[in-house]
């Protein structure tokens, strides 16, 4: 009998996106620290950025809200609202400037119906409801030994890996746009837009991380069943 909750040799598949998640933490953190304290030469603030990329989309009906946390940024497509933490709201840096026009890049997606952000959020209540019963059926399974409820289990995860797979071209896709913009409206130089680089590759790290470590999980719980084979 396994008890994949405490230690088993298969947690050992995690390491690789366990130091990968790392790298990216650090990376994001790393890069947002010095990139939020560089100011701009032209002087926009993130939520001047926002504003003029949303107006030019013609997302006038698109509200930018402020949040109080953190690296706290996104987009949400069921009010239609942009939401910015403070400091990029307010700030004139090259994080402000990578990390307000990143997320007008989803409200852009979500305008000319990207067909991967459009899976995305048609699968994202799904994938919560399986994402939280996955671990509990394939527990139950394995404590139990029944196949039927570790299939079942294993089906419910592949949605959350599919999930994060198709996470993974929105997020690239909103970087393309965002940086495109940045240049060719001359929001940022380009060693400016180096900096901005930089903050969004680190980002876009920690979304390949979380695929990388459901892609393991799922390949952790296929092989936890085999043993009951």
């Amino acid at each position: 009998m396994n008890f994949p909750l405490f230690y088993d040799s298969t947690m050992l598949l995690l390491i690789p996106a366990i130091i990968i998640s790392f790298i990216a933490q650090t990376m994001v953190k790393s890069a947002y620290s010095k990139y939020s304290e560089v100011s701009t030469r032209n002087g926009y603030t993130g939520a001047q950025i926002a504003r003029s990329m949303l107006d030019e989309a013609g997302l006038f009906n698109v509200p930018i809200e402020i949040v109080d946390v953190e690296l706290g940024d996104h987009y949400d497509p069921r009010s239609r609202v942009l939401r910015l933490s403070r400091d990029v709201h307010s700030k004139a840096t090259i994080a402000s400037a990578g990390i307000a026009a990143h997320e007008v890049g989803h409200a852009i997606q979500h305008n000319k119906e990207y067909i991967p952000l459009v899976l995305r959020n048609t699968i994202a209540p799904a994938v919560n409801i399986s994402s939280n019963l996955s671990w509990g059926i394939f527990i139950v399974g394995l404590i139990l030994s029944v196949k039927p409820l570790l299939t079942i289990g294993i089906i419910l995860f592949t949605a959350v890996v599919l999930f994060q797979l198709v996470t993974l071209p929105v997020e690239f896709n909103a970087s393309h746009r965002a940086l495109e913009v940045l240049k060719s409206r001359n929001i940022l130089y380009e060693d400016e837009l180096v900096g901005a680089k930089k903050v969004l590759g680190a980002a876009a790290l920690t979304y390949v991380a979380a695929a990388l470590m459901t892609i393991l999980q799922l390949i952790r719980l296929i092989a936890l069943s085999k043993r009951n084979d």
